[in-house]
């Protein structure tokens, strides 16, 4: 279940718990609400706890090294006149 699923069971137990008027025989709608409410709660925790856990990791970048230029010793460089 993701976040919005446990948006979802918050916003349903809490119209259960405050919103209604109903009175079934054998069902407190308003401990169902509460019910609802809470295991909403735990699945936000859950998903909160689970996503800061998954971090992304880059891998460091190679350093890559240039080749020293060589110089002769009449002045001149070897390679495309650098």
């Amino acid at each position: 279940m993701g976040l919005g699923g446990c948006i979802i069971l918050i916003a349903v137990g809490a119209i259960l718990t405050f919103a209604t008027d109903w009175h079934m025989r054998g069902v407190n709608l308003d401990v169902v609400g509460v019910i609802l409410m809470a295991v909403g709660l735990i699945g936000i925790a859950t998903f909160s706890g689970i996503a800061r856990r998954r971090r992304v990791v880059v891998p460091p970048t190679p350093v890559v090294e240039e080749e020293p230029h060589h110089h002769r010793g009449d002045g001149y460089t070897d390679g495309y006149g650098v």
